[in-house]
């Protein structure tokens, strides 16, 4: 029979008897899956208990081994609180010293093309005041320097967490130890390289710029993860102890701190042989002491000859060009004969290039003005006393009276930083120059005769010596 025009009996096998059988099919498959992974989770988990009862390999991973009485959260958080506050203001002084090389202008400037949104603060370097650089690269360098000693105390003080067994317990516990990892690599890394850089010993494999830069972003989020981990935990530690409760009390009644959670406690300490106000002396006198024998290569004057450790220690003399330099003429390859009597200056703009001996540069109006040296190394000089000609008469002169930016280079045989370009507000400073004299005399070779650039506020490494061409763009 028929009803409706359509034909009665079961339904014609086709769409929805197939989409039913997938949807069965995905089904078992998901619970296959479930199953599958239910049974990993238990087997893992089982693992992990077999490993946790197993007895800790012998040596620094068995609680026993760390013995000191002293050792425990207050000490911790003591060193710790010194680089909460320290190492911020090492990070943004060392941002400020790399905005200072103007990497946006040119790829010359930029050491690290590939930093990508790292580069997100990066802005026009100002001119005023004309000591800045000589500034933030002074506190960065002499501040790096300085919190090495306690550094290296707040690494002794939670060492027990280095070989903490089991070394992972938990995904979240594993996220934890991996940023302990980045912190305390990442520190070590960006001070050791750091330092070599100051002692001008360069056995990097690869630029000190780029491996710096990007290590100091690596640690600096390692930093502010461990920071949000173990903030409340360091205030509860500090505010435990009062702090001139412990720097008196004496060996005899120093005694370790209740047991911790974090196992920084010696489980069997031994008798103390220094109080815990002992161990802040020495770590605050070393501070001090590496303060004494950095500061003065950046502060100049009568304190340079206490800079012991500065690589620029050296009396340069007391002539006229009797100040510090980086490297020598003969260092980089730059000989008498390059800067003889045919050394000629170009310079570049609209229409044809300007060509000059020395003799016709000084033969124009000179202007004058007092600026430092000041280089990435940390070591600055005093104000010197530079006479030449300004780089905004000589874009003037080419037709670039309203140049946005100049490409400085030298006659130094290639290499880096023989090229550098220099913005538009620096070279519209007044005492911006293309320096002839210092200090009343002609450059010496090594301070970059016959000609070279001194801008205000300018890394020493961009105010380039030796220069032969100048090449003004809008």
């Amino acid at each position: 029979m028929e009803s409706g025009g359509r034909p009665s009996g079961p339904a014609p096998s086709g769409g929805p008897q197939r989409r039913g059988s997938d949807g069965e099919r995905t089904r078992a498959w998901r619970e296959r899956m479930e199953a599958a992974l239910a049974a990993t989770t238990v087997r893992t988990r089982a693992t992990a208990r077999r490993i946790g009862q197993m007895p800790p390999p012998p040596g620094p991973f068995r609680p026993g081994f760390w013995r000191s009485p002293i050792r425990g959260p207050w000490l911790t958080s003591v060193f710790g609180l010194v680089l909460l506050i320290g190492i911020p203001l090492l990070f943004v002084t060392g941002l400020l010293s790399y905005a200072s090389y103007n990497p946006g202008l040119s790829p010359l400037n930029d050491k690290t093309p590939d930093k990508g949104v790292l580069g997100f603060y990066l802005f026009s370097w100002p001119t005023h005041p004309y000591w800045l650089y000589r500034l933030l690269q002074g506190v960065h360098v002499t501040l790096g320097v300085v919190l090495v000693p306690v550094l290296l105390a707040k690494l002794w003080s939670v060492i027990p967490k280095l070989f903490e067994w089991l070394p992972v317990r938990s995904v979240a516990h594993g996220l934890e130890r991996l940023s302990l990892l980045m912190l305390v690599g990442g520190v070590i890394f960006e001070f050791v390289t750091g330092i070599l850089n100051i002692q001008l010993y360069y056995v990097f494999p690869g630029s000190f710029y780029r491996l710096h830069f990007y290590g100091a972003w690596v640690f600096i989020a390692a930093f502010v993860v461990h920071v949000g981990l173990k903030l409340a935990r360091m205030t509860r530690a500090l505010r435990s102890r009062s702090l001139s409760a412990e720097l008196r009390t004496d060996l005899a009644h120093t005694l370790p701190e209740p047991p911790d959670p974090d196992g920084l406690v010696a489980a069997a300490p031994t008798p103390p042989t220094m109080s815990r106000r002992g161990a802040v002396g020495m770590v605050g006198a070393g501070s001090l002491l590496l303060l004494a024998v950095t500061a003065g290569q950046s502060i100049g004057g009568r304190l340079r000859g206490t800079a012991l450790l500065a690589p620029h220690n050296r009396d340069p003399g007391r002539s006229p060009n009797g100040f510090q330099i980086n490297k020598t003429a003969a260092a980089v390859g730059v000989t008498p004969a390059l800067v003889g009597p045919d050394w000629r200056l170009e310079v570049h703009g609209r229409g044809a290039p300007l060509v000059f001996t020395r003799e016709q540069l000084l033969a124009m109006p000179q202007h004058a003005a007092a600026l430092p040296i000041a280089c990435v190394e940390g070591w600055s000089t005093d104000d010197q006393h530079w006479s030449g000609l300004r780089l905004a008469d000589l874009a003037a002169m080419t037709g670039m009276s309203g140049a946005g930016s100049v490409l400085v280079e030298s006659i130094q045989p290639p290499g880096p930083f023989t090229r550098v370009v220099l913005r538009g507000n620096q070279i519209h400073d007044l005492r911006a120059l293309l320096a002839l004299r210092v200090n009343g005399a002609h450059l010496s070779l090594d301070h970059g005769y016959p000609a070279r650039i001194i801008v205000p506020a300018n890394p020493g490494v961009n105010n380039t010596k030796w220069v032969h061409r100048l090449t003004f763009r809008a």
